[in-house]
């Protein structure tokens, strides 16, 4: 069972090890760009502190969470509140709440949450956040104290492939374990499927919708998380074209597999706007054209012949809106050899649905909880590594209209763990 005594086991999610609850709380510092009501810093920080359900019983952090660094400050700020009833010290450095103003490291392991905050946007609408920067500045910590411990990166590396290659090249020169990406791949799905590792598949898509350059990186995740376990692991990318409206019609037209896959996905949405006067949705190329005027979509070359095409169908505004969105949720299909698909739901219901919960988090706590306790990733990092540069040569092609583009960068082999990683319960 779950529980704080020490001793009781800690539940994992499933595809994991059990292990036991420390006798004393592995410490550790976070690192955000804000904390306030529906931020991820929020999200991390209230489980690091409170705990969150966890198979049937509410689960207390094994992790303690001594040390807090924050970027900005609005007025719906909450870190001072959550700082001053939970004893955590609100540093006004990384390096202080790495190193608790001492000259050694004093936590056990780090998260940077990157994501939220007022910061500008670059050409290509992707906001700056400012992840590489956080890394660098823990690395730079590490290499003065010459103590490293494990760190967790939330969504992808960094808005910048050469700042990417750096964080993935940092984390193997120092030895130091890391882990990253979205909540998609760890959330529940329905149904709770897991493709067997070895699966001749020769083809994916994934359906989602969102802002490009800010929202790619899930979609692309809840593909590559099931694509990776294909025969023979993952070869890497050699190409990207992003397709825009009109395009992305013609594209599903002339490819048939792909076609019957996008609506295969699309037909595990709990979302996808009906027409008017109508309750359900069935989903056809046609109904998608009503409903979604504005669509994208990536269509990724593997090195093994093996493709992947995300879609985001994002309704009727030449900019994103979850209002007009055509849907607001995430799927995936598959297809095998011998003609099998297979298809899922990533649930992910969004605030204020869920109040402030966001439960799809809970998951990926527990994963970045069991790597601090045992020292080892629950996925490859090298998955992240490739989903960075998948999404940020996919907005490259498409700010450049639609262009090819050769990625001799993203060729990058791994084999998958095992699994399953979602949350079961």
């Amino acid at each position: 069972m779950t529980g704080a005594a020490a001793g009781t086991v800690l539940l994992p999610t499933a595809g994991l090890t059990a292990v036991k609850r420390p006798a004393k709380p592995k410490r550790v510092a976070l690192v955000t760009t804000i904390v306030r009501k529906f931020s991820h810093g929020q999200h991390f920080v209230d489980r690091l502190l409170e705990g969150y359900g966890w198979h049937g019983e509410h689960h207390t952090s094994p992790l303690d969470l001594v040390s807090l660094y924050v970027e900005q400050f609005p007025e719906t700020d909450s870190s001072h509140e959550r700082c001053a009833r939970h004893g955590v010290k609100l540093c006004p450095t990384i390096a202080e709440a790495l190193t608790l103003g001492t000259s050694r490291l004093a936590v056990d392991g780090v998260l940077i949450v990157g994501e939220h905050g007022d910061y500008p946007r670059d050409a290509k609408g992707q906001p700056l956040y400012p992840r590489f920067r956080f890394f660098k500045d823990v690395v730079k910590t590490f290499e003065r104290t010459n103590q490293s411990v494990p760190v967790f990166q939330d969504k992808h590396f960094a808005m910048d492939w050469r700042e990417a290659q750096e964080t993935y090249r940092d984390a193997q020169r120092l030895g130091f374990p890391l882990m990253a990406g979205s909540s998609l791949p760890v959330t529940w799905r329905l149904p709770a499927i897991e493709i067997p590792l070895g699966t001749p598949l020769v083809e994916s898509v994934g359906v989602g919708y969102g802002h490009h350059g800010y929202y790619d990186i899930h979609t692309i995740e809840t593909a590559q998380s099931m694509s990776e376990r294909r025969a023979g692991g993952e070869a890497g990318v050699k190409s990207v074209q992003a397709y825009k409206n009109d395009a992305v019609w013609r594209l599903l037209e002339e490819r048939p597999t792909t076609r019957r896959l996008c609506l295969a996905a699309l037909n595990r949405s709990q979302t996808l706007a009906p027409a008017p006067g109508y309750t359900f949705a069935e989903p056809s190329v046609e109904h998608l054209k009503r409903v979604s005027p504005f669509a994208v979509a990536y269509v990724f070359e593997h090195l093994d012949g093996f493709r992947t095409t995300i879609f985001h169908f994002n309704g009727t505004g030449t900019a994103f809106s979850r209002d007009t969105a055509a849907l607001n949720d995430f799927s995936y299909a598959g297809l095998t050899q011998s003609g099998e698909v297979f298809s899922t739901l990533m649930y992910l219901p969004m605030p204020p649905t869920m109040s402030t919960l966001a439960s799809f988090f809970s998951p990926l706590v527990n994963h970045i909880e069991h790597m601090v306790l045992t020292g080892r990733p629950s996925w490859p990092i090298e998955r992240n590594y490739l989903t960075t540069g998948m999404t940020l040569f996919a907005v490259d092609s498409l700010y450049a209209n639609g262009a090819k583009l050769d990625t001799p960068d993203l060729r990058i082999r791994y084999q998958p763990t095992p699994g399953p990683h979602f949350w079961l319960e």
